[in-house]
């Protein structure tokens, strides 16, 4: 362990000529840290005299000092006393505190005002590390470095990882020329500071939705038109250099529906923000060319087909928790997983984005929770009893958080595993599970239906101020068979 001393073996002495067996001292190493020099250096600030070395100066015959001989073993039993005892000064100086030399505070008190008040607006990155290098050469020359470390560690490095403004960064002026800043704090949470921005005060008095339901018990946003300023949202995450990662599993005849969902998603998903479409497919060669704009991209994953569209949309749950430790967490931020039989019909943005959400199903949503249709059996690891239940998700949307979502799709895959080896299916598969999991694992966002709608079978109620994400009318029976 680092500032300790090497450990000294304990050595049994030979027999004298009496026959006494004596334990002999243990021996100083002659040089480095630990020796004699180091503890006479340690007990004495001053060059040592030649009368407080080893010995007291050049060894006799007799094992004393040279014209002061003395019996072996008083000699011995001297030189082990005097070991022991540079040995504890040497621990004692070593574990002492670092010595915080009384002008240095001064010193840097005076490079911190003037970095506040001629500075540059903040300290990140590169220019954080090259600003804190150049205060710790100036502060060890003539100094030792642990006091400057110490002095350094308290004043400078704090003031990298919240940035320092100055006052001129804090002048209307400078806001308007678009001043703003990431910083990463201590616990790896990204804050981001806007530039001047012009907008309609929120009204603590004036609710934003009188009609619908705003926020759940447990306090996550549900979000609807009218619940969010999408410009704010877009600067926070634009700041932090957001990719989001977007899944689509277009399997057998699914196939078909691709070339209308990329279309509309470059329309209305994620504008101006970084996005990677993972298109799942057995037919990488159906897969259509889409002209993606600036900063997306798209990736074809070829997995196998099923003979059962069940078991297609029961897998899926497998296939992404696989590609989360595979490549999503390396590559995007967030993860959004939908069914490819849709069309983007207006804005999906960052309003969506948070470590857990889910869509809330267009022909539950306002129905009591008697009414879901929840795994009722409870064989099934997906049974929910009647009496409970916060709302009916739909597996068409759900998302969040590389980490949260590959933690969702593992749970619920390995849930109906256990599923199929005690012979039992879930009513509406894998969406049954993702429901069970969403009451155990409260979501930290709920999407209203304007993210998930089928005007074909539901209109479109007062309600609904925007269809976002709709299902495109279909065949069901002749898209499911092959």
């Amino acid at each position: 362990m680092r500032g300790q001393g090497p450990k000294v073996p304990r050595l049994r002495g030979a027999r004298g000529s009496h026959g006494d067996a004596r334990e002999e001292a243990p021996s100083l190493p002659s040089r480095g840290p630990w020796g004699p020099a180091a503890a006479s250096r340690a007990l004495c600030p001053l060059p040592c005299s030649a009368s407080g070395s080893r010995g007291g100066g050049r060894r006799g015959p007799g094992g004393g000092a040279s014209g002061s001989p003395r019996p072996r073993a008083a000699g011995r039993k001297a030189d082990a006393e005097t070991r022991r005892g540079a040995m504890a000064e040497v621990l004692r100086t070593l574990a002492g505190k670092p010595k915080c030399y009384t002008p240095l505070p001064m010193i840097l008190f005076l490079i911190m005002l003037v970095l506040v008040l001629f500075g540059p607006c903040s300290f990140t990155g590169n220019s954080c590390a090259h600003a804190a290098g150049r205060t710790m050469h100036f502060l060890e020359e003539g100094t030792n470095r642990q006091s400057s470390f110490c002095v350094l560690s308290l004043g400078t490095l704090p003031s990298c990882s919240y940035g320092v403004l100055s006052p001129r960064s804090l002048m209307p002026g400078s806001l308007e020329r678009g001043f703003c800043m990431a910083v990463t704090e201590p616990d790896r949470l990204q804050r981001v500071s806007l530039p001047r921005m012009v907008y309609a005060q929120p009204k603590v008095l004036t609710p934003c939705r009188k009609d619908v339901l705003v926020v759940t018990p447990w306090l996550a946003p549900i979000v609807w038109e009218g619940t969010f300023n999408i410009d704010i949202l877009n600067e926070q995450f634009r700041l932090q250099n957001t990719t989001i990662g977007l899944t689509v599993f277009a399997i057998k005849k699914y196939v078909a529906f691709l070339k209308l969902f990329l279309e509309t998603a470059e329309k209305h998903f994620m504008v101006g923000h970084r996005v990677h479409y993972y298109v799942f497919t057995d037919q990488p060669a159906a897969v259509p060319r889409v002209t993606l704009g600036t900063g997306r991209q798209l990736s074809v994953l070829e997995v196998r087909a099923y003979k059962r569209w069940q078991d297609v949309s029961m897998r899926r749950m497998e296939m992404i928790s696989d590609f989360c430790e595979r490549r999503f967490l390396s590559e995007v931020d967030y993860l959004v997983c939908v069914d490819v039989d849709m069309e983007f019909r207006d804005h999906v943005g960052v309003e969506i984005l948070t470590p857990l959400f889910g869509t809330l199903h267009p022909g539950f949503y306002g129905s009591s929770r008697e009414a879901f249709t929840y795994e009722r059996r409870p064989q099934s690891q997906a049974y929910i009893p009647k009496d409970e239940g916060d709302f009916y998700y739909m597996g068409a949307f759900f998302g969040g958080s590389v980490q949260e979502v590959q933690r969702l799709t593992r749970a619920c895959h390995q849930a109906m595993m256990v599923d199929q080896a005690n012979g039992i299916e879930a009513v509406w598969h894998d969406e049954s599970h993702l429901n069970k999991y969403l009451l155990r694992h409260k979501p930290t966002k709920v999407l209203s239906p304007e993210y998930l709608w089928d005007q074909q079978l539901l209109g479109w109620p007062t309600v609904l101020r925007k269809l976002r994400f709709t299902a495109v009318p279909k065949n069901h029976q002749a898209v499911r068979n092959p």
